[in-house]
C-alpha cells in the first residue's frame, strides 16, 4: 500500500469494493462511526431480512440502492455490478480491498459458524454454510478485486487500494478507526 490518503480526502460518500470476506463491512462500519454518517451494506439491501440470504426482487433492490445513494453522506460496502456506475457517480471516494482467497475462506467459516453479530449480517442472523458460497470465495471470485480496481481507476475519485488485511489494519491506525 502506498502512503495513506488523509480520510478527509475521500469525502462523505465512500464506496468500498472487494471480494467476499475481505473486510468491506467491518471497514464500512468503522468509517461510518468515525465520520458520523450512515453505513449502507448492499448485502442487506439485496437480501431479504430474517432469511438465509434469500435475494429480494431485482426492482426492489435497485430502488433501495438508489434511495441510499441519494443521501448526502454515507459509507457503502458491496459490489453488485448492476448499479455500480450510479454508485461511483455519487461517491466522493473509493476503497478497494483484496486478500488471499484462502484467508477469506477461513473468515467465511468463522463468521458463519461463530459470530452471532457481525457487520453487514442480515437481521435474524440465519446464516449457514453453503457450497455455493465456498465455491464463490475459494474459486469464482478470486480475480474480482482486479476488476473493482480497474473500475475505480477509470474514475477521478480519490482512492485507496489495500491488498492484504495488514494494509486494512494500517488504514484503521492511520485514520484512527475503532
Amino acid at each position: 500500500m502506498h502512503p495513506v490518503l488523509p480520510l478527509a480526502d475521500l469525502g462523505r460518500r465512500i464506496v468500498i469494493f472487494g471480494p467476499s470476506n475481505a473486510g468491506k463491512s467491518t471497514l464500512a462500519e468503522a468509517l461510518a462511526r468515525k465520520l458520523g454518517v450512515p453505513v449502507v451494506h448492499l448485502d442487506q439491501l439485496h437480501h431479504t431480512p430474517n432469511t438465509d440470504w434469500v435475494p429480494r426482487p431485482r426492482d426492489e433492490f435497485h430502488a433501495l440502492q438508489r434511495e441510499a445513494i441519494a443521501g448526502d453522506a454515507w459509507v457503502m460496502d458491496g459490489n453488485y455490478s448492476a448499479l455500480v456506475e450510479e454508485r461511483l457517480a455519487r461517491a466522493t471516494g473509493a476503497i478497494v480491498l483484496d486478500d488471499n482467497h484462502w484467508l477469506r475462506l477461513g473468515r467465511y467459516f468463522n463468521r458463519t459458524l461463530f459470530q452471532r453479530y457481525r457487520p453487514g449480517a442480515l437481521a435474524g442472523n440465519k446464516d449457514s454454510i453453503k457450497w455455493s458460497m465456498i465455491h464463490w470465495v475459494a474459486i469464482a471470485s478470486r480475480r474480482n478485486a482486479a476488476r473493482y480496481r480497474q473500475m475505480v481507476e477509470a474514475t477521478e475519485l480519490p482512492r485507496v487500494f489495500c491488498s492484504s488485511m495488514g494494509e486494512v489494519k494500517s488504514l484503521h491506525r492511520a485514520w484512527g478507526l475503532s
